[in-house]
């Protein structure tokens, strides 16, 4: 029976969400599998990934074959160099302790590089949130400074109209009395 390591498709329409699975290969890409060894979820940014490392590990030790994308994941989170350490063991080219100590360097290194990650892209949201409040600022500045020029200009006709009308007042007052 053929093993293969892939993905199993869950979530909604637009919404993938992926159980990382050992399957028989002549099984529906949904279907049966053998074990289920983590998740794989891209619609976050960085993807998060679930994974039982020593699981994935021992399947392929036992000849089960990655997909494409399931071996770009286990690289990601280090079975493959589990798996690579563990033939050193397994020839005599290390220790068992030499081997936990790379891996665990390993790990540490990668966990530093994806939090930098998710700083940089933390950084930058607030950058872009940032940049998008103060040009909202600077419009909603236009829109008062403009609201201010119309009411003194509606203030400055309004005077000149009150004037025109004293004036035409005091016109027609004196025409008045001339007549008189």
């Amino acid at each position: 029976m053929p093993v293969k390591i892939r993905l199993q498709r869950h979530g909604k329409k637009g919404k993938p969400f992926y159980w990382i699975v050992a399957a028989d290969s002549r099984a529906k890409r949904d279907g049966k599998f053998l074990e289920k060894l983590g998740t794989y979820n891209p619609n976050v940014n960085p993807a998060e990934i679930n994974l039982n490392v020593d699981g994935a590990v021992q399947w392929m030790q036992n000849g089960a074959q990655p997909t494409d994308t399931a071996r770009a994941i286990l690289s990601y989170k280090g079975a493959m160099l589990k798996k690579h350490l563990a033939e050193g063991v397994r020839k005599g080219a290390l220790t068992e302790e030499q081997a936990e100590a790379k891996f665990n360097d390993w790990v540490e290194e990668k966990a530093k590089a994806v939090a930098a990650k998710a700083d940089k892209i933390a950084q930058g949201k607030a950058a872009a949130e940032a940049e998008a409040l103060a040009a909202e600022k600077a419009v909603n500045e236009a829109r008062i400074a403009e609201a201010v020029a119309e009411e003194a200009e509606a203030a400055a006709e309004e005077a000149e109209e009150v004037v025109e009308e004293t004036a035409e007042a005091a016109a027609t007052e004196e025409a008045a009395k001339e007549e008189e």
